[in-house]
C-alpha cells in the first residue's frame, strides 16, 4: 500500500489512477532510518530515490579532516537521491543522512525504467523534480558565489524558514559558506524583523 501523504504529492503534479497505483505499490519499500543513520554514503553509487513522508536529511561531503561539509538538506514531502551519482552510476561524492527518524519511500533505480513505462505520469513527477533540484543546485551555486552572508542568510529564512527549527546552526552555518559565529551575529542583527 503507497502512503497517502506520497501519493498526495504525486497527485498534486500528476494524479495516478487505482491501477498506477498499484503497480507503484508493488516496487517501492517503505524504509525507516534511525537519526545519524546514512541512506547513501559517500563513495558509493547512488542506486535510488527517496521521497520523505517524515523527517529531516542532510546531504553533506566529508572533508580530508574529517569534517562534515553541509550541501543541502530536506524536510516532509522532498525527493532525496544524489542525481550526479545515480544517472551516471558512479560514485557519489555525497554522503545522505537522516538528521532525525525519518520515514521514506524508496524506489530503486533498477525499477525505475518500468515504472517509468508503465507510468508516464511517474517520470513525469521523478523528471519535474530533478528539474527542480537542477535549478535550485544552480542558484545556490551563483547566490554563494554573489550575494553576501547576509542575503543567503535572507533567502534561506524566505525559503526554507524549517531549516532553523529542525537543524542545528553549524549545518545552517556550514550551508550558507560561513562561519558559526558570523551566523550568530547576522541572525541577531536581523532579529527584529524576523
Amino acid at each position: 500500500m503507497i502512503p497517502e501523504f506520497f501519493t498526495l504529492a504525486i497527485d498534486k503534479l500528476s494524479p495516478l489512477s487505482e491501477k498506477e497505483q498499484a503497480i507503484i505499490a508493488s516496487y517501492i519499500q517503505v524504509k525507516t532510518f534511525s537519526k545519524g543513520e546514512l541512506l547513501l554514503r559517500q563513495d558509493e553509487v547512488c542506486k535510488f530515490i527517496c521521497f520523505i513522508i517524515s523527517g529531516t536529511v542532510i546531504y553533506y561531503q566529508l572533508t580530508n579532516n574529517g569534517e562534515e561539509f553541509t550541501t543541502d538538506f530536506a524536510f516532509d514531502g522532498e525527493w532525496v537521491t544524489d542525481n550526479r551519482s545515480r544517472i551516471t552510476q558512479t560514485p557519489s561524492h555525497l554522503n545522505i543522512k537522516a538528521w532525525d527518524n525519518t520515514k521514506v519511500v524508496v524506489i530503486q533505480q533498477s525499477d525505475l525504467e518500468t515504472l517509468f513505462t508503465n507510468i508516464p505520469s511517474l517520470e513525469r513527477v521523478v523528471r519535474l523534480s530533478i528539474e527542480q533540484a537542477y535549478v535550485k543546485l544552480v542558484q545556490w551555486s551563483i547566490d554563494l558565489q554573489t550575494l553576501p552572508a547576509e542575503e543567503r542568510y535572507q533567502k534561506l529564512v524566505e525559503k526554507s524558514p524549517q531549516v532553523f527549527k529542525r537543524l542545528p546552526l553549524y549545518h545552517i552555518a556550514n550551508y550558507l559558506g560561513i562561519a558559526p559565529k558570523s551566523l550568530s551575529r547576522i541572525r541577531n542583527k536581523k532579529r527584529p524583523s524576523d
